[in-house]
């Protein structure tokens, strides 16, 4: 039999080390690195089975993606793989079905991550007592908790007021048992809450490492993928609000959700950055109450700020985030800076606003050098996509000549180095969203502007630019 031989992983990035060494050359973190025996090598333990573990179970994760059954794999053809309709599970929550693609898949693997305390396991149990009681599953659900006793998850679901007499729970952290207690129970959906609390009896390291996580959630994605239980991995986070473990564990799961929000708001949402079933970038909008999280019915209304009259700096931004075009407010403040100029932005790139500024000096004849600017997109949403450009600039551009835009007005576009206006995705569905809202006028890219005389945009007064300084002059004017 081989020598097992030890190697040193960086508890940050996951990188592998023939001898210990103070920083990781990798990633740069220093004192990340730990021993962990080489015990996942197929040749150490080939044959190695865990005693009263099941079958599902088996301790070598080097199986091939794909062999899942435990059968030999054959060469074939793609066209002669049998293809069958994915049949999607709902959840009960049609917030989070949205995010999802439209519920879960059989033999899914969902990795959902949040600051703490923000509520991943409000919601996934909510989820597991809805999907416990519905008639197709009849009780086919199982909540794993890691984290807290069984005492303190009953006394979270009855202060939820939630229906727990078919829910399974189990509290336990040996993948093994897990395992053991999934193939008993059979059910249709499982929750581990969380993944950080979980070990394998394989790897001699404390639960939370990365060769630990890396290593149970590679079990527990095999016997999702065998079962085909659709199963939620609960995630920590780390201080830079990524996923906590290696970045492998992302690529090994079917989805990735992340919970966003502030502190100080009541507002929750949950993003979809990966999901090999759906839509990535879906945003599903919540609202936590005291007897949990309740789906947000009109979400653009809760982003948009009703005042008296218009008021300087700020604008209405049409963007859109996964399949729903989405109505937030843009608001900025540009005022004589008393040092070195700040620039700051809240739910946008940085990087970005300190390019659009550039662009706006040179092609819209506003400058901001001597001048503090800061940005922010109002409700805590965070927006990703370059249709915002737009906004940020007629919002920055208000600020300084102190003029208000007119409190009907929704703009999007992407804005070039250039100064040219360039068309987004779904130009027309977003500006069906503006006029369902009440908007009377919109600045938009030419390539987007619907046809002359189409019908059903007759409400709204679509003014179409090409070049930043027309966008400007155009709001100006309104």
């Amino acid at each position: 039999m081989a020598k097992s031989k030890s190697s040193y992983v960086c508890q940050h990035c996951g990188a592998h080390f023939g001898k210990w060494a103070g920083q990781c050359t990798d990633c740069g973190e220093w004192n990340s690195l730990v021993e962990a025996p080489n015990v996942s090598m197929p040749h150490h333990n080939k044959n190695t089975t865990k005693p009263n573990a099941s079958r599902a179970t088996p301790r070598n994760t080097s199986t091939p993606a794909g062999n899942y059954s435990g059968t030999h794999s054959a060469v074939m053809p793609l066209n002669a793989v049998s293809v069958t309709l994915d049949t999607r599970l709902p959840t009960g929550i049609s917030e989070f079905d949205r995010v999802l693609g439209g519920g879960l898949v059989a033999g899914s693997v969902v990795l959902i991550g949040g600051d703490p305390g923000i509520g991943k396991s409000t919601i996934l149990l909510q989820t597991a007592t809805n999907m416990a009681r519905a008639d197709s599953l009849a009780g086919s659900a199982l909540y794993v908790t890691g984290e807290e006793s069984l005492a303190q998850v009953a006394m979270r679901a009855k202060r939820l007021d939630l229906p727990a007499d078919r829910l399974r729970v189990l509290a336990e952290t040996n993948v093994e048992t897990i395992c053991a207690a999934l193939t008993q129970e059979q059910p249709a959906i499982a929750i581990i809450d969380s993944i950080q609390t979980i070990y394998t009896d394989a790897i001699n390291s404390a639960p939370g490492g990365v060769s630990q996580i890396r290593e149970s959630a590679a079990i527990l994605t095999r016997y999702a993928k065998q079962t085909g239980t659709a199963l939620f991995l609960v995630g920590h986070v780390t201080k830079e609000g990524t996923l906590a473990g290696p970045r492998v564990l992302e690529h090994m799961v079917d989805t990735v959700l992340y919970f966003e929000g502030q502190s100080d708001s009541r507002f929750r949402m949950i993003r979809a950055v990966k999901n090999r079933f759906g839509a990535v970038n879906e945003l599903g909008i919540f609202g936590m109450t005291d007897m949990g999280l309740k789906e947000v019915a009109n979400p653009s209304a809760i982003f948009l700020s009703r005042y008296d009259k218009p008021v300087a700096g700020s604008v209405v931004m049409v963007s859109r985030e996964g399949t729903r075009p989405l109505l937030v407010e843009v608001q900025a403040l540009v005022d004589d800076s008393q040092g070195q100029p700040r620039r700051m932005a809240l739910g946008l790139d940085f990087q970005r606003l300190s390019m659009l500024l550039a662009v706006m000096h040179r092609h819209g004849g506003i400058h901001t050098s001597g001048q503090d600017v800061y940005v922010n997109v109002v409700g805590g949403v965070k927006v990703i996509e370059t249709g915002s450009d737009l906004a940020v600039l007629l919002a920055c551009a208000s600020s300084i000549k102190e003029r208000a835009l007119p409190s009907s007005l929704a703009v999007f576009g992407e804005v070039g180095l250039s100064g040219e206006i360039r068309p987004v995705p779904n130009g027309q569905e977003r500006l069906k969203e503006a006029m369902k809202h009440g908007f009377k006028h919109a600045i938009i890219p030419k390539a987007n502007a619907p046809a002359k005389n189409s019908p059903q945009f007759k409400g709204i007064n679509v003014i179409a630019v090409e070049r930043l300084d027309d966008a400007i002059e155009s709001a100006f004017e309104l």
